[in-house]
């Protein structure tokens, strides 16, 4: 296509380098959000490493840059169009499986280091056979609806039930108002349209959770569930202790009975990685509607490929699975908006994709005075990115389903998978779906694909 030339960079195989400053332009606007949002939801699992798998705060951020820098390799390193993330909905399940499941931090992370290679197997296979969408189209509406609404219910459960003394009822005025505000502007139908009138509103919206994190750390304070000690200076993250307690190479191998419990659980992974896809792309086509001068390269086994190079790097350096994704939604959607303003906006969507996310990890991750000021709120950005997953996949989830039969096997699936191991809600769900509903294949789940 003549009118659309790709950004320019490093080819190497079917991944595109692109050097931050050189091939890609600082969008300061992007680099100001990524510096504080991303902050405070990369760090959202420090709580959980603290609790439940033997580590120091510094050690736990450490592990958290690693992940956020394999992430930023998706833009940077693979020249991926999307903006990386988690594969959220598959958190709640995975914390389930692993601290349910093992006694201590050891074991446990033998544990996600057989989720990890696991699903790096699956998806380089997948990838390079093609068979990806294939196995997502054979999957039958219900059983799909059901994973989805079995995050859903994991995740509500963890934060109101299994973590609530450690998280929720530590902080509950400003993990509840944190909670609200980005209900609020993220979900609600009267703010959508308040959004879509002010400028205003429709700013702060696109900050994501930024506003429901500012609340709390105002809020906090005054009803004595936050205090903040901000200290002054540079920290090198102890990135050799933290590699020593997590990584298999010293830690030790899972075995084989780790393996195969992980299967069903990065099939359950992949469904949802799948979908985000399906998302990201939809909102790279809507843009390339309006911006005819720059071609976006939408590569989906090039996408795969990416995924298991960074998952694999992470089961051997710092396994915590299901951290290497790729989409984060919200963000995608935010960066893609200003590309369709134009180049005066943001010259090309990899200038914004880099800006967000590599730019302002050496400031997440070295300054003191950021990491103390976020330390207190970590509990609340776990509880509040755990809140938001099980609203967002029970909507979606319930969404599917067209008959009454449907809706309450889906119930019965997602109930399955948060109370039960994986393998048997799993197994419930396949049942259950021939049973009451029949294998209700929809005749074309990716549209435009």
């Amino acid at each position: 296509m003549a009118e659309r030339q790709e950004l320019p960079g490093w080819r190497w195989g079917p991944f595109t380098f692109r050097l931050p400053f050189y091939h890609t332009k600082l969008c300061m606007s992007e680099f100001l959000q990524g510096l504080l949002v991303s902050a405070a939801t990369g760090l959202a699992l420090v709580p959980v490493m603290t609790a439940y798998f033997g580590f120091s705060f510094e050690e736990a951020v450490a592990l958290s840059m690693v992940h956020a820098f394999l992430i930023a390799s998706a833009v940077i390193v693979f020249g991926e169009p999307y903006a990386g993330g988690w594969i959220t909905p598959a958190l709640p399940l995975i914390l389930a499986f692993v601290i349910g499941g093992y006694e201590d931090p050891s074991s446990r992370f033998q544990a996600m280091t057989a989720l990890t290679l696991v699903f790096t197997a699956l998806v380089f296979m997948l990838g390079i056979t093609g068979l990806g969408r294939r196995f997502v189209i054979w999957l039958p509406d219900t059983l799909k609806a059901g994973i989805i609404l079995g995050a859903s219910i994991a995740a509500l459960k963890r934060v109101f039930i299994d973590d609530a003394d450690k998280f929720l009822l530590e902080q509950p005025i400003a993990t509840t108002l944190a909670c609200a505000v980005c209900l609020i502007f993220t979900f609600s139908i009267p703010m959508q349209k308040l959004k879509a009138r002010n400028r205003f509103f429709m700013m702060l919206g696109a900050l994501g959770l930024l506003p429901g994190f500012l609340i709390a750390a105002a809020v906090g304070p005054f009803v004595g569930e936050v205090s903040f000690d901000i200290q002054w200076g540079f920290m090198i993250p102890p990135i050799g202790e933290a590699f020593a307690k997590a990584s298999p190479l010293v830690n030790g191998w899972p075995t084989m009975e780790m393996i195969a419990q992980s299967v069903p659980l990065a099939l359950i992974a992949y469904i949802i990685l799948f979908g985000d896809i399906v998302t990201g792309n939809e909102v790279l086509r809507d843009g390339m509607a309006a911006r005819k001068d720059e071609h976006i390269d939408i590569n989906l086994n090039r996408t795969h490929f990416s995924l298991a190079i960074r998952n694999g790097v992470m089961a051997i350096l710092a396994p915590f699975f299901p951290t290497q994704g790729a989409v984060w939604t919200g963000v995608h959607v935010i960066v893609v908006q200003r590309w369709k303003q134009g180049p005066a906006a943001m010259n090309s969507l990899h200038s914004g994709m880099a800006s967000y996310y590599l730019m302002g990890l050496p400031f997440i991750y070295f300054l003191v005075p950021l990491l103390t000021g976020l330390k207190p709120l970590l509990g609340i950005a776990l509880s509040l990115t755990l809140v938001l997953t099980g609203f967002a996949c029970a909507y979606i989830a319930m969404s599917i389903p067209r008959e009454n039969a449907s809706r309450g096997t889906v119930v019965l699936i997602g109930a399955s998978l948060a109370f039960f191991e994986p393998w048997i809600g799993l197994l419930i769900g396949v049942i259950a779906t021939l049973g009451l509903v029949g294998w209700d294949r929809s005749e074309d789940p990716i549209p435009h694909d």
